[in-house]
C-alpha cells in the first residue's frame, strides 16, 4: 500500500486533475456562452437601444456654436464690386445664391445640434445601473472569448494528457490484450515507432509552414503536439524495457501482433505511406490537425465519456433494472428490453462505444443474474449502444450534418426514429427465434409492488433532473438537445451524484455495511477512468482521419465511374464499402472520410442525401459489431473481462451458440441495413 499511494497521487496530479480542470473549463465556457446570450437579450428589454449605451460615445467633432458663423463667412467675404463678379457677368454666369448658402449653413448647424443632442441623451441614459450591467457583460464576454480562442489548445492538451495516460496504463484498444512478455514488447515497440513517426511528422509540418513564410495562427500547438508525442514515445520505450511483472512467458509472434493497439496500426500504415509513398512526412500531422479544426465537436466526445463515467458511479442503472427485475423476464426478453431501453441513454452519451464503456458491466451482470447464457449476455451488451446512434441528440449525427450541408439534423433524427423502430423489431424477432425454454413472465400481482417501490426510489432523481432542466430553460433558454446536452449533462450528473452518494452512505450506515465512496472520491474515480478512455478513443479517431487521408490523397475515388447507370448497383457497392469502413475505422474519423470521398458518388447517382446518410449510420453500426475489429465487442470485453469472454467462447453445442455474441447482433444489423438501403429504392422516381 505504501508503494501504491505515491503512484496514485502522482497520477492524480499529472492526469486526473488536469483533465478535470479541462473538462470543467469547457462546461464553464459553454455556460458563459449561454449567459452572454441571455444578457444580450435582457439588455435590450431593460435598456432600449442598449447597443448605443454599451460604451461611452466620443463627443461630436463639430462646434454647434461656431457652425453658423463659419458657414456664413464665405457669403460676406467678397466685396460688392469685385472684378470676378464683373467677369462673371460678361461670361453670363448666374450670381451666387446667397440664400442657398444660408440654408446649407443652417442645415449643418441643425445636424451638429442633433448630434450633440444624441450624445447628451446617451450620456444621460448611461446611468450607474447601465454601467454596472455593462461591467458584468464585459466580464462574461471576456471569459467567453478566452474559451473560444483557446478551444484548440484545450483539445490538444486533453488529447495528449489522456493519450499519455492510456499509454502508461497500457489501456489502448487492441484485438487481444497483451499478456506475455513478448506481447508487451511487440505492442510497446510498435507504439514507440508510431509515436516517433507522429513527432517527426509534426516537426516536419512546422518546418514546411516556416519555409513557406506563412505565420501559423497557433504556432505553439506544434510544440505542444511534438512534446506530447515525445513523452508518449518515452513511456513506450520504458514499457518495452520493463514489461509488467505479472506478464506470462509463453506466446508466439502471431498472437503478439494482435496485441498491437489499433491506433498504432493505423498510424504506421498512414505514416509510412506519407513518408515513403509520397515523401511527404508532414502529411500525418496535417490530417491529424483536422481534430483541432473541429475542436468543439471532439471536446464534446471527451465530455460524453466523462458523462458516461459519472453515470457509472451512480446507482441509476441498478435502480432502472429494479423496475423490471420483479417481472422475472426470460433472458431473451430481458435482452430485448435492455437493448431498446439503452437507446435513449446511448443517444445522450454520444456514441455506442461510450455507452458500452459506461454501463456495459452492469448490463452483463443483470442479464447473467436473470439466467442468460454468456453468449447472449455478451451479444446484448455489445449491441446495447447500437440502436440509439440515430436518435436525438446523438453527436455522430451532429457531425454528419455539420460536414454535409445537404442534410439537417432534423431530417436525420426524423428518419432515425423509423430506423430505431425497425432494428428494435428485428432484434425482438431474432431473440424469440433463438430463445431457449418457454416464454413466461412473473405474475403482475407479485411484480407490481416491486416495480412500484423501484419507481418511488427513482422519483428523487427525476425531480433533480426536472428541476435542473426547468432552471436551464427559464434562466439560460437552454434545452437538452444536440447543441447543449454535452454541456448540461455533466452538471446534472454531478448533482445526481451528490444525492446518490448521500443516500448510499445513509443506507450503508443503517445496514452496518462498509462506508461507500463519497462525492469527491466518486468524481475522482470517474475522472481517473475517463482519462484513459478519452485517450484511447481520441487517438483512434485521430488516426482514423489519417488513414482516411490515404484514400483521399491516393485519389482512389477517381477510379470510380461518374455514374453506374443504376441506383441499385450504386447502393450495393456503397453498402459493401461502408461496412468495410465501419469494420476498420472509428465512426468519427470514418464520417470525415465518407463526407470527403464517397458521399459525392451517391449524390451523383441519384441517391437522396438523407437516405444515404441513414445507410451510412446503419452500415457503421454493423461494422462495429463485425470482425475483424468489431469495436463494440472489444469494448465489451474490456468492461466484462477477458476471462468471462473466453469462457463464453467454449460454451454451446452448435456453431450458432458458440458464436452467438457475434452472429446475433451482426444478423440483426445486416437485415436492418438491407432494408434501410434497398427498401426506399422502390419509391424512387
Amino acid at each position: 500500500m505504501a508503494h501504491d499511494a505515491p503512484a496514485g497521487r502522482g497520477r492524480l496530479l499529472a492526469s486526473t486533475l488536469p483533465v478535470l480542470l479541462l473538462l470543467s473549463g469547457v462546461v464553464v465556457y459553454s455556460t458563459f456562452v449561454l449567459v452572454y446570450s441571455q444578457l444580450s437579450s435582457m439588455a435590450e428589454s431593460w435598456y432600449p437601444g442598449y447597443h448605443q449605451l454599451r460604451e461611452e460615445p466620443p463627443p461630436p467633432d463639430c462646434d454647434k456654436d461656431a457652425a453658423p458663423a463659419a458657414a456664413a463667412a464665405p457669403a460676406s467675404a467678397a466685396p460688392a464690386g469685385d472684378e470676378d463678379d464683373i467677369l462673371g457677368d460678361l461670361l453670363g454666369d448666374e450670381p451666387e445664391d446667397a440664400g442657398a448658402a444660408q440654408k446649407a449653413a443652417e442645415a449643418a448647424r441643425q445636424r451638429c445640434q442633433e448630434r450633440w443632442d444624441e450624445y447628451s441623451g446617451i450620456l444621460a441614459r448611461r446611468t450607474d445601473g447601465v454601467k454596472r450591467f455593462r461591467s458584468i457583460e464585459r466580464m462574461v464576454e471576456t471569459i467567453r472569448d478566452i474559451g473560444l480562442d483557446y478551444q484548440r489548445h484545450a483539445l490538444v492538451l486533453l488529447f495528449l494528457i489522456c493519450a499519455a495516460t492510456a499509454t502508461a496504463l497500457r489501456q489502448h484498444i487492441a484485438l487481444r490484450p497483451a499478456r506475455s512478455r513478448l506481447d508487451h514488447r511487440v505492442a510497446e515497440g510498435a507504439q514507440f515507432l508510431a509515436t516517433v513517426l507522429l513527432a517527426v511528422s509534426v516537426w516536419s509540418h512546422k518546418g514546411v509552414e516556416e519555409a513557406a513564410g506563412a505565420r501559423a495562427e497557433n504556432a505553439e500547438l506544434y510544440w505542444i503536439w511534438a512534446g506530447g508525442f515525445a513523452v508518449m514515445a518515452a513511456l513506450n520505450l520504458y514499457g518495452f524495457l520493463r514489461p509488467p511483472a505479472d506478464a506470462t512467458r509463453e506466446s508466439g509472434f502471431a498472437r503478439a501482433f494482435l496485441s498491437v493497439p489499433l491506433y498504432t496500426t493505423m498510424c504506421l500504415v498512414a505514416g509510412l505511406y506519407f513518408l515513403i509513398g509520397e515523401r511527404h512526412p508532414a502529411g500525418l500531422s496535417i490530417y491529424l490537425g483536422k481534430l483541432p479544426e473541429f475542436a468543439r465537436l471532439y471536446l464534446q466526445v471527451g465530455l460524453y465519456v466523462w458523462i458516461g463515467m459519472l453515470l457509472k458511479r451512480t446507482r441509476l442503472a441498478e435502480l432502472v433494472f429494479d423496475i423490471v427485475r420483479p417481472w422475472k423476464l426470460p433472458p431473451e426478453l430481458l435482452a430485448f428490453v435492455v437493448v431498446v431501453g439503452a437507446a435513449l441513454p446511448t443517444a445522450y452519451s454520444g456514441a455506442s462505444g461510450i455507452f458500452v464503456i459506461a454501463v456495459g458491466a452492469v448490463i452483463y451482470e443483470e442479464l447473467r443474474r436473470a439466467g442468460a447464457r454468456r453468449q447472449l449476455a455478451l451479444a446484448a451488451t455489445a449491441m446495447s449502444g447500437s440502436l440509439g446512434v440515430v436518435l436525438r441528440p446523438c453527436l455522430l449525427v451532429v457531425i454528419v450534418a455539420s460536414l454535409n450541408k445537404q442534410v439537417t439534423t432534423d431530417q436525420l433524427y426524423g428518419w432515425g426514429v423509423k430506423v430505431f423502430l425497425l432494428t428494435a423489431v428485428l432484434f425482438f424477432v431474432a431473440s424469440m427465434i433463438t430463445k431457449q425454454g418457454k416464454l413466461s413472465i412473473g405474475s403482475p400481482r407479485e411484480a407490481l409492488p416491486g416495480t412500484g417501490r423501484a419507481l418511488v426510489a427513482l422519483v428523487p432523481y427525476v425531480v433533480i433532473v426536472g428541476a435542473l432542466l426547468f432552471a436551464d430553460h427559464a434562466l439560460l433558454d437552454a434545452h437538452l438537445d444536440e447543441n447543449w446536452a454535452p454541456y448540461l449533462l455533466p452538471v446534472i450528473l454531478l448533482l445526481i451524484l451528490i444525492y446518490d452518494r448521500i443516500v448510499a452512505r445513509r443506507r450503508a450506515r443503517a445496514e452496518g455495511a462498509p462506508r461507500p465512496d463519497g462525492f469527491g472520491r466518486s468524481v475522482e474515480r470517474a475522472t481517473t477512468e475517463t482519462t484513459a478512455h478519452i485517450g484511447a478513443l481520441l487517438l483512434l479517431m485521430g488516426l482514423s482521419i489519417c488513414l482516411g487521408g490515404i484514400v483521399e490523397r491516393a485519389d482512389l475515388m477517381s477510379m470510380v465511374p461518374e455514374t453506374f447507370g443504376s441506383t441499385w448497383t450504386t447502393m450495393a457497392l456503397l453498402v459493401g464499402v461502408l461496412v468495410i469502413i465501419g469494420m476498420l475505422m472509428d465512426p468519427y474519423g470514418a464520417v470525415i472520410l465518407v463526407s470527403a470521398t464517397i458521399a459525392s458518388v451517391a449524390y451523383r447517382n441519384g441517391i437522396d442525401p438523407v437516405h444515404f446518410w441513414m445507410v451510412v449510420l446503419v452500415a457503421f453500426e454493423l461494422g462495429y459489431l463485425t470482425p475483424p475489429v468489431a469495436l463494440n465487442h472489444l469494448l465489451t470485453r474490456q468492461v466484462v473481462g477477458d476471462d468471462e469472454t473466453e469462457e463464453a467462447d467454449h460454451e454451446g453445442a452448435s456453431f450458432w451458440r458458440r458464436h452467438e455474441r457475434i452472429l446475433l447482433p451482426a444478423t440483426v444489423m445486416a437485415i436492418a441495413l438491407l432494408i434501410v438501403a434497398f427498401g426506399p429504392l422502390f419509391f424512387y422516381q
